[in-house]
């Protein structure tokens, strides 16, 4: 799963964009913020993966 697959998902789940970092976005909700990278078509890794869903909450695989 990319970062733009990811961001995708948690925008459908009512996060949103607060603003980019470098390759870094930063999805916020509720004055919680979520760093996401993004590096082209490279897959995040499976522990990133799980730290984002405890994170926020959303399930993303």
């Amino acid at each position: 799963m990319t970062g733009k697959e990811v961001i995708a998902r948690l925008k459908a789940a009512g996060w949103s964009l607060n603003r980019i970092h470098g390759s870094h976005h930063i999805m916020s909700k509720g004055g919680q913020a979520v760093p996401v990278p993004v590096h082209g078509a490279r897959d995040l890794g499976a522990g990133l993966i799980a730290a984002l869903q405890r994170q926020t909450g959303v399930k993303l695989k």
